[in-house]
């Protein structure tokens, strides 16, 4: 199991006893400083004390368990209108949204896109590019985005 899927396995059941959905986590390591970001979300919104509420019991949580080593930064917060995607089901519940995409290797010379989302058809995803459909497999996305509109 990856540090990620333990930080997240450890985040979900204090998340979700405060009436929140996991949306996301993210791990990063920088050389001796780490951080979690952990994107919270509801069908009311999330405000800032709902951030700080979770941020307070997620800190419990690790101060108990311990799953980081080293120093990091912990960072709670809503995902935001541009919100990041990290799995089919999020795809699947904004199919019809502009997404900003960038893959792990290069499809067509290419690794950044952005489109209309128009499907998730099994373990793919298809967007619109310039009136071209494009098939992405989920597995090749490294970072996806929705695009605000305004």
């Amino acid at each position: 199991m990856s540090k990620q899927q333990q930080l997240q396995a450890l985040v979900a059941p204090v998340v979700s006893a405060l009436g929140f959905e996991l949306w996301g986590l993210e791990y990063l390591t920088q050389g001796r400083q780490s951080t979690v970001r952990i994107f919270i979300d509801s069908a009311e919104g999330v405000t800032l004390e709902d951030c700080e509420r979770a941020s307070r019991q997620i800190s419990s949580v690790f101060d108990v368990e311990d799953p980081i080593r080293e120093h990091y930064t912990l960072e709670v917060s809503s995902p935001g209108m541009d919100r990041p995607l990290y799995t089919l089901d999020q795809f699947a519940q904004h199919v019809g949204d502009d997404v900003a995409l960038r893959l792990r290797s290069a499809i067509g010379g290419r690794r950044k896109f952005k489109g209309n989302l128009k499907s998730v058809q099994g373990q793919d995803v298809l967007v619109v590019v310039d009136s071209d459909e494009v098939l992405l497999p989920f597995e090749n996305i490294e970072k996806a985005n929705i695009v605000p509109r305004f």
